[in-house]
């Protein structure tokens, strides 16, 4: 029996693309949540999309049941990974037996320490629940405060900014989205976002939240007070290494996998957010549709390791379209060109190979031309 933890994008991708190929092998999934299926990003675009969190599902559990022709344990929490007798422990002693096992436990969100009284009503969102909680009882022009100015923040900004909610936006960077976007590109952002009414608070951060009266009171660490209704964090996730590392797996940023996404345990593998490949983490869209579909083929039977072209990210900012591939090296030049907002920003190693790039703006039409010019990511 091949067994998935997880029902995110990964999990249920990989199961797809498993079933397209193996249409006998038993195979159970297990998640933490309802087990509704639903598209990730479309989070940060919901209000733009005009759906709430029941409006976000595209399958029921019931429905991705008979299509994969499987059994989901919805709201069950995997306690153990026992790899020596291929099996995974579940509630009320329970256990699951496997031949095959994959963990795609996502990643969590960062939690930052923030002093004051009402520092437990900071929300984050890193599921279609979550979202839920965000948005009950989220009045219409409502001033919410974003900690952090990411691609998760920057795209809640868009998105709340664009449809009538007061935004602010506090991070210890200089610009917006400062590890994937080169100074003039992270300003043009900012720019158009600020034209949208989202305020910036840059190079300061969160110090404390406290409750006033029914609103919130937000010091921040230059000393600036902020009234907010909401709070929301997107600092940032880290690899969901629990289950994995308790089970003796090798583990570093993620779970570590060689180019099968095979993990250090016999028939475990592993794929999405909650992994690292090649010394690198890939938590993003693209990078999971190309796993699962190198897995699937190794899962039926044919190992098939995992190849990675060069994967540009879109940002979802209507305001100021953003695209970015982001470089594989460290040392480099960014080279920008172009009349803000619309900038094309190539980065070079010091031989003076393209490695990754930045768009903005109507620039972002060149994404296919450039795509064309970087290297693979090559796992180890």
């Amino acid at each position: 029996m091949l067994v998935i933890v997880g029902t995110g994008h990964a999990g249920y991708t990989l199961a797809r693309e498993f079933r397209k190929l193996d249409k006998a092998t038993k195979l159970t999934l297990v998640t933490r949540d309802d087990g509704a299926s639903y598209y990730k990003p479309d989070l940060s675009k919901a209000f733009a999309s005009g759906k709430d969190a029941d409006g976000l599902v595209k399958a029921s559990r019931e429905q991705m049941e008979q299509e994969l022709d499987a059994r989901v344990h919805a709201w069950t929490e995997v306690t153990a990974l026992e790899p020596a007798s291929r099996r995974i422990r579940l509630p009320q002693e329970s256990t699951l037996d496997y031949s095959q096992l994959v963990l795609a436990t996502g990643a969590a969100p960062i939690r930052i320490p923030v002093g004051g009284d009402a520092a437990g009503r900071i929300f984050s969102v890193n599921n279609r629940l979550d979202y839920a909680r965000f948005r009950d009882g989220l009045a219409p022009g409502a001033r919410v405060l974003i900690v952090g100015a990411g691609l998760i923040g920057c795209e809640w900004a868009n998105d709340l900014g664009a449809h009538g909610f007061h935004v602010s936006v506090v991070d210890v960077a200089a610009w917006p989205l400062p590890r994937l976007l080169p100074e003039p590109c992270g300003r043009a952002l900012q720019d158009a976002l600020a034209g949208l009414g989202v305020a910036w608070y840059l190079k300061d951060s969160l110090k404390a939240l406290d409750a006033d009266g029914a609103a919130l009171r937000a010091t921040l660490a230059g000393g600036t007070t902020l009234e907010a209704d909401r709070v929301l964090s997107a600092v940032g996730l880290r690899a969901d290494l629990s289950l994995a590392s308790a089970a003796g797996l090798a583990c570093r940023q993620g779970i570590v996998v060689d180019a099968l996404l095979k993990t250090s345990a016999a028939d475990v593998y592993a794929l999405g957010d909650c992994i690292e490949i090649g010394g690198r983490l890939l938590p993003f869209i693209l990078p999971i549709a190309h796993a699962a579909r190198a897995l699937a083929p190794t899962l039926a039977g044919t190992p098939t390791p995992v190849q990675f072209p060069a994967m540009p990210v879109l940002v979802k900012t209507p305001a100021c379209p953003v695209v970015v591939c982001p470089p594989a090296v460290i040392e480099g030049t960014w080279q920008v060109s172009g009349q803000a907002p619309d900038l094309e920003a190539v980065f070079s190693d010091p031989a003076g190979r393209p490695q990754g790039f930045a768009l903005t703006g109507a620039a972002t039409a060149r994404r296919g031309a450039l795509t064309a010019t970087m290297p693979p990511v090559t796992p180890r």
